[in-house]
This record gives structure tokens, sequence and C-alpha cells, in this order.
């Protein structure tokens, strides 16, 4: 079973067209597509169904009714990093994948048709941190948010801000704020003045065996019982409950060892924090 819906004060925003930049989906490629289904349906109360196939087996999570992730099958040759990857909206891949490539990334898949979904690419960062572009078509992305079970944040841990962060605001046209004031390598991604996502800078305490990577935060209504509900599961807590600015967080890692945060937000949006990050 998963936590209750729409947590006291919290409604969910349904599905809209995305401006290019901002997060519209988020996708994990595992080698045991069954196993995970089994393990984020009873965690967050995700069903799925069959979802495009250009990528080998997909499916898309459903919470009640409404597609909120996609879980593919990654081919048995690839040796992958097995992680959540977060898409960002495009109006055209192509130049956007072709931005990508002047700003020092890499483009590895793509870009291609999802069948009438729309097209995608997924890329890397100048420092490695992989992502997904998407271009929407029939699939407008997670069709409903800010209730538990769905993804409410997106943060990039890397080593250092300066350098990506130019290089994310040239590819989304993404508005970055000055320097947080505690003196932390912290960078808040605006689009139209509103947060969508962060970057934190950690320097040497980026784990070793991660490099720079994304991290989804997916919204719960009880944080401590979501964690032992993981650990019950078969999944791994990478750190313990503890208070944030944006509520109370968990890093955990499914039983494959995709990493995802959960997050209990405050109650009330009202006094929700709009300046902070995920630490």
């Amino acid at each position: 079973m998963t936590d209750a819906r729409g947590s006291e004060g919290r409604n969910g925003e349904t599905n809209a067209r995305r401006a290019p930049g901002a997060p519209c989906w988020v996708s994990l490629m595992v080698h045991g597509p069954a196993a995970t289904h089994d393990f984020y349906g009873s965690l967050f109360g995700w069903e799925f169904r069959p979802g495009p196939q250009q990528l080998g087996p997909y499916a898309r999570a459903l919470l009640d009714g409404y597609e909120v992730a996609g879980i593919g099958q990654l081919p048995p040759d690839r040796q992958l990093p097995i992680a959540w990857t977060p898409y960002f909206a495009s109006a055209d891949v192509n130049r956007t994948a072709e931005t990508v490539r002047l700003c020092g990334g890499t483009v590895g898949v793509g870009p291609l048709d999802a069948g009438e979904a729309g097209r995608l690419a997924i890329a890397s960062d100048p420092s490695g941190a992989v992502f997904g572009v998407w271009q929407a078509a029939a699939h407008l992305g997670t069709a409903v948010t800010g209730v538990p079970g769905t993804p409410v944040w997106n943060e990039l841990t890397t080593f250092e801000t300066a350098g990506v962060a130019k290089f994310y605001q040239t590819v989304f046209g993404f508005e970055l704020e000055p320097e947080a004031a505690d003196g932390s390598d912290y960078v808040p991604l605006r689009l139209d003045g509103r947060q969508v996502a962060g970057l934190r800078g950690v320097g040497s305490a980026l784990p070793r065996d991660r490099g720079p990577h994304w991290v989804t935060y997916f919204e719960v209504a009880d944080a401590d019982a979501s964690l032992e509900r993981l650990v019950g599961l078969g999944g791994h807590v990478v750190e313990p409950v503890r208070e944030s600015a944006r509520g109370r967080l968990a890093m955990v890692a499914d039983p494959e060892g995709a990493r995802f945060a959960l997050l209990q937000s405050p109650r009330d949006p009202a006094h929700a924090p709009t300046g902070a990050s995920g630490g």
C-alpha cells in the first residue's frame, strides 16, 4: 500500500505541457524490471502498463491512473549505472542535443522517436552526470505531482557548480541565482522566477563510486514509515531520516542500487521553503 494520497493541505498538480527546461519525467533502467515493479509498487502504490519499446522493454508507472515515472530493462550486454534519470522538456530535441555537444556535453542516445509519445535524447553534462531531454508529442510527462508517490524535486550532486551551472543555463535557459549566503556551493535553477531544480557542489565528498549524478526526490506522507517499508522490501538506507530545508529527508537505494530520496514536505505548502536546497 502507498502512503495516503494528498496529505493534508496538499493537492496534486495535473499534467500540462512543460516549458522548455522544466523537469518533466523520470526514468529508471534496471536488469530485473519485474522485481523492480514489485518494489516500487509496494513502496509508492504504483501500477504499471507498457510504454514505448524503442530502447527495449519499458513500462510506465501509474499512481491512481496517472503516469508518474518509467522503468525499463537494460540490455544484458550494457554495463551502465543503475540510476534514476530526470528528463528536461525541449521544444526541439535535435537542437538541444546539438547545444549539449557544443557546450562540452555528450549525447549517448538519440535523438530518436519514442513512437507517438515524443522524441528523446539521453546525454551527460561535462562532468559526466546523465540526464534526458524530452520533446513531448502524445506523452507530456509526469501527469501529477505534489502527492505521495510522485517525483517532487531533482538535484545534481557534483564536484563544483561553476562549470556545470553555465552548461545547464546555456542548454536549457535556466536562470542562475547568486551564490548561497552561507558559503555553500549550491545553485538553484529557475525558470520564470520559479525554482525547478538545484545543483550542489560537494568537492571531495562526492562518492568515488558514483561520480557526479542527478538525484530524484519522491514525495512521501511519512518519511519514517516509508523508510521502514523500504528496508522491509529489500531497499537500503544511504542516509537516515533527517530534518532539511525542504522537509524530512532520507537518502536511499532500491535493491539494484538506484539511489533516490524520500521527502516528507511541510504539511502546509504556504510554509514550504522556496529557496531551500535538499540539505
